[in-house]
């Protein structure tokens, strides 16, 4: 039986055909308008997941060149303070002692009121730039682990430098920045010549150009007459301390510690590359891998005012002294002892002391000095005989001076002899530092 296909196909009514229709319509209708729902969505649901990226996306580390001073220029400011020191044993045969014999530097103890000797500047050789204010204003700082303050010269401050001397020094203008906040607290450090003084103030504190620091407390100096004349000759402007805020004048909050409250840095971290010979780098938010060869040694700190650690031992030829210990600072060109210990050394050496209480020793024979090795946490640490000198036109200085600490100071301090050829990191909320043998800059 042959059936007609059409004859079993039933046609639709007119009535069915504008249900269906109407059902194709409102379907149409149903998907663009998810679509279009969908579309709005999508960039907030992208901004969103780009916020949260964002957000735990780790910080770039944050790198500040650090450029060094010549060995020949300090050389030749070594020569200036001889020659000044010589000037005043001539003037006042009653301030011989004063300048023949070793400095002696008081602990910072601390607390509002207390700003004691800390240190001077006439050997540092590290410094680069911070920027303060809004539009920022540049300056050069020695970055210093030995100290906690933030302090550079204010417009119309005296002893603050001279113009025929590297141009001058960059002077603070409140009046030039909108994010400039009157304090008014004194501010005053005495230094082993006399008292920088000025009055503190809030700023931006801007560190390379990543690290704005809100609301910073830093000092503004009207007279740095305390400095000397190495403040005169030295390219820097001012100090910024990376101590802990234990040892800041004032109590003051220090730089760096805002800058990890204020969730600026990757890690609480920063570690200082010193080129020999050249310019050297330093890393804020952690530490650079490429800087240094072999694995870091962490070193606990024995306590939170400088970055101070215990040494095992100390041996220089036939000279060795047992438990005791140091600071690690970058504002301290040289290796500082106790007088005694040092006078020991130099004999052993045949240097000869100066007036200002540094040595010479005769460039030919360098070769001949033994080499330093200091013994930290069970790992020794070596500082070859012929890079304990700083030499330039046939001078070559004693990289080692005696000072003495009253307690609760240190014994030691390893300043850039030391961190030059160890590549050195900062802990400070683990309170630690960290040594490995920097890469050659040459």
């Amino acid at each position: 039986i042959h059936t007609d296909p059409l004859h079993l196909l039933q046609l639709p009514t007119s009535n069915q055909l504008t249900t269906y229709t109407c059902m194709i319509i409102n379907n149409m209708i149903a998907i663009t308008l998810s679509a279009l729902a969908f579309l709005a969505a999508s960039p907030t649901h992208a901004s969103e997941e780009q916020a949260q990226a964002q957000a735990t996306a780790k910080k770039p580390l944050v790198r500040i060149p650090m450029h060094k001073v010549s060995d020949h220029e300090y050389v030749n400011r070594f020569l200036i303070r001889e020659r000044d020191a010589l000037l005043n044993l001539q003037s006042s045969e009653s301030k011989m002692d004063g300048i023949a014999t070793p400095r002696k530097l008081n602990a910072l103890r601390g607390g509002k009121d207390e700003s004691e000797i800390i240190k001077d500047y006439a050997n540092a050789q590290y410094y680069g730039v911070v920027k303060i204010g809004s539009p920022p204003q540049e300056f050069q700082v020695i970055y210093d682990t030995g100290s906690s303050n933030l302090w550079v010269p204010e417009k119309g401050c005296v002893h603050c430098g001279y113009r025929l001397i590297h141009g001058g020094k960059n002077k603070y203008d409140k009046d030039a920045s909108e994010s400039f906040v009157e304090d008014g607290t004194e501010f005053a450090i005495q230094y082993g010549s006399g008292a920088v003084s000025g009055v503190f103030a809030e700023e931006t504190i801007t560190l390379a150009e990543d690290i704005a620091v809100e609301g910073q407390k830093f000092a503004t100096i009207h007279d740095a007459a305390g400095m000397g004349i190495g403040y005169a000759f030295g390219y820097f402007d001012g100090i910024l301390g990376l101590g802990f805020d234990s040892i800041s004048v004032g109590g003051v909050e220090t730089v760096f510690h805002n800058a990890i409250d204020q969730g600026l840095v990757e890690k609480p971290m920063f570690a200082f590359y010193l080129g020999d010979n050249a310019d050297g780098e330093l890393t804020f938010g952690g530490y650079d891998e490429d800087k240094f060869v072999g694995n870091l040694e962490w070193v606990p700190l024995s306590d939170e005012t400088y970055w101070r650690i215990d040494l095992d031992e100390i041996k220089m030829g036939d000279f060795v002294v047992g438990k005791t210990d140091a600071i690690v600072d970058s504002g301290t060109s040289l290796i500082v002892g106790p007088t005694n210990a040092i006078r020991s050394i130099a004999n052993k050496i045949g240097a000869s002391p100066t007036i200002t209480g540094q040595y010479t020793v005769d460039c030919e024979t360098l070769d001949s000095i033994p080499d330093i090795t200091w013994t930290i946490s069970g790992k020794e640490y070596t500082v070859a005989g012929k890079d304990l000198t700083i030499q330039s036109g046939g001078m070559c200085i004693f990289a080692m001076i005696g000072m003495d600490f009253p307690k609760p100071g240190p014994a030691w301090i390893l300043g850039d002899v030391f961190m030059r050829k160890y590549y050195t990191v900062f802990d400070y909320d683990g309170a630690r530092v960290a040594f490995a043998e920097a890469v050659s800059s040459f």
